[in-house]
């Protein structure tokens, strides 16, 4: 994939009521135009690219501990569980395709996350 904001804008968007909106000076996805699950960081609090999302509880530490040049415990958000996800390096875009999903699952009513889920078996 080329652009990875164009790459995570096309994960984001193409999940169920997502809207896109500046947020801080960044692009911003939320589901039903009220709650964030990804935010993108360009060179936001630090030299890096990347982008912050809502993670499962235990993910963050797992994938840090993990992989600590791909993830990282973002500020503001990372002591709610919040994963930070850098884009300057090699990306996986079919793990960062599972979580984005996963960060909307974390944040989307259970309409959507079934609305989702039936979308996905079909």
């Amino acid at each position: 994939m080329g652009d990875p904001l164009e790459s995570l804008r096309a994960l984001c968007s193409a999940l169920p009521e997502v809207t896109e909106r500046l947020s801080h000076g960044e692009p911003t996805w939320f589901v039903r135009g009220k709650k964030t699950f990804v935010m993108f960081a360009d060179h936001h609090h630090d030299d890096r690219l990347g982008f912050w999302c809502a993670a499962p509880p235990g993910t963050q530490e797992e994938l840090v501990a993990a992989a600590p040049d791909r993830y990282f415990r973002p500020p503001y958000v990372g002591h709610r569980g919040w994963l930070g996800v850098y884009l300057d390096v090699p990306v996986d875009w079919p793990e960062v395709a599972e979580i984005v999903q996963d960060a909307y699952r974390m944040v989307a009513p259970k309409v959507l996350v079934a609305q989702l889920d039936s979308a996905q078996d079909a």
